[in-house]
């Protein structure tokens, strides 16, 4: 071996075991550089659970990948309170006294996959909190203490496999409370919603499922789904729905399904899906309608409709449902489906067992209790006059 080489060589050594001192300086010695309060069980994973922290450390190591921070009493997420740490995957603020998350607080994380923000005093996420988020599996914020959702909460964001709202006593949604977030899998919302605003899902684009449970709504409000697009999934289900008013559904578009299951429905104004709106199957499933919506106010630009085990008053209101878009195949089968709420000695007997024959329509009745109240007062009128007649005679 020529001289050169052997320096060449012997140089290449000398580095590889530099580079291997290092390695095994930071392996051996980053436990002794926690912050206080913390385990870091390695370079890469680091436990500041139950440390009485108030403030995020600031000197993490740059290349942490696991960090948890339950426990401690951080009151405030600030704004870019984690900047600098993106290798990180997984992070979690169980158990903290937060009350306020400002926007933009989980920036620059782009390599995260895991956020869990759990049994914490938390009562609102505020505009632009969840920001700036890509290709997070988890976002998980049930056990909180959740009451509102602010407008562009999430703007920004994509891409993202599960947001879990569940476990909060959540009552609004705000408009465009979700604008600026798409790509979502699944987007699951607690029970007890109360009020749903106009546009509150305006500007949400491409979301598996939308799932919206055992709300106790006054009213499902017009333009409550405009601007809602891409979405395979929509179930509202187990609520009270109160009164749905005209263009409660006008402005969504492509829909695969709608699923209106299991719910209590005061009245329905009008319902009415365009073409425009490209639903593939609308789904009105178990649910228990107080006053029949008139046929007129019922359009149902869908490819498929099914419509089994609903409860309707069989009155003289049930012959504007026959007429309905409900009705997608026949009357006949639609009365084998489903079932009466009322009167009191139909309830709950399947509608085909029902002569409605024998029940006229609300505007013939309608026309024919007039024209009975008018003759009656004609006659009336015809005896006053005779009586009147009579004792006239009698005197003369």
């Amino acid at each position: 071996m020529s001289h050169g080489a052997q320096i060449l060589t012997l140089a290449l050594l000398s580095l590889s075991l530099v580079v291997l001192g290092e390695d095994e300086f930071n392996s051996t010695n980053e436990p002794l550089h926690c912050p206080f309060g913390c385990i870091c069980l390695s370079s890469k994973q680091v436990l500041c659970n139950t440390g009485g922290l108030r403030d995020i450390p600031s000197y993490l190591n740059i290349g942490i990948e696991d960090l948890s921070l339950s426990k401690n009493d951080f009151r405030v997420i600030e704004s870019d309170a984690f900047t600098g740490l993106r290798s990180l995957r997984k992070l979690s603020l169980d158990g903290n006294n937060i009350t306020a998350i400002k926007p933009f607080a989980f920036r620059g994380l782009s390599r995260l996959t895991d956020l869990s923000i759990q049994y914490t005093p938390l009562n609102y996420i505020g505009s632009y909190s969840f920001a700036m988020l890509h290709n997070v599996t988890l976002i998980l914020l049930a056990h909180n203490r959740i009451k509102y959702i602010d407008e562009n909460s999430f703007a920004g964001t994509s891409n993202i496999k599960l947001i879990l709202l569940t476990n909060n006593p959540l009552v609004t949604i705000h408009s465009r409370a979700f604008s600026g977030l798409n790509y979502v899998e699944r987007l699951i919302f607690p029970t007890g919603i109360r009020v749903i605003e106009s546009d509150a899902f305006n500007g949400l684009q491409y979301v598996g499922l939308l799932k919206l449970t055992f709300m106790d709504l006054n009213s499902l409000l017009p333009f409550t789904f405009r601007g809602l697009c891409y979405i395979q999934v929509l179930n509202i289900q187990e609520s009270d729905l109160g009164t749905i008013k005209p263009d409660a559904f006008a402005g969504m578009s492509h829909i695969e399904s709608i699923n209106i299951l299991n719910n209590k429905i005061d009245s329905i104004q009008e319902l009415k899906i365009i073409n425009e709106s490209a639903v593939t199957l609308f789904r009105f499933h178990g649910n228990h309608v107080l006053h029949s919506p008139r046929a007129r106010d019922t359009s149902l630009q869908v490819q498929n409709v099914s419509t089994l085990g609903n409860y309707f008053p069989c009155d003289c209101q049930v012959h504007e449902l026959f007429d309905s878009d409900f009705v997608n195949d026949t009357v006949k089968q639609f009365r084998e489906e489903n079932y009466c709420i009322s009167p009191l000695e139909f309830n709950g007997s399947p509608m085909s067992n029902v002569d409605f024959d024998s029940i006229a329509k609300c505007h013939d009745k309608v026309v024919q209790d007039n024209l009975g109240s008018s003759a009656q007062t004609h006659s009336g009128v015809r005896m006053f006059f005779l009586v009147v007649a009579a004792v006239f005679n009698a005197v003369r």
